[in-house]
């Protein structure tokens, strides 16, 4: 798999600024609770302030875009499986299967 350099983005250093984590507090803190689980009915922190559009670089979308409050695994899984072209599962029964 073949890994943009860091030159190529330079946006990835946005996130280790200061601005950056007290937006992400904030969002943490008017909203502690990952959203997606929300929904189906699980009580879940959330960990992850979330771009709700991908913001690619974009400063304006970066810095002013709606975030979404998501816990790790909705970040890593479901989030980044709908960016890349796919579908999230909604939610998985107790078999494991998708509901």
């Amino acid at each position: 798999m073949l890994y943009a350099s860091a030159a190529s983005r330079p946006w990835k250093g946005w996130y280790s600024l200061a601005a950056w984590r007290r937006r992400r507090a904030a969002q943490l803190e008017a909203h502690p609770l990952c959203q997606r689980c929300e929904r189906i009915g699980q009580v879940v922190p959330a960990t992850v302030a979330d771009h709700v559009e991908p913001h690619r670089g974009d400063h304006d979308k970066f810095w002013h875009g709606l975030l979404q409050s998501l816990c790790k695994p909705c970040h890593d899984r479901d989030k980044q499986r709908e960016e890349n072209g796919g579908r999230a599962i909604a939610a998985v029964g107790a078999d494991g299967w998708p509901i």
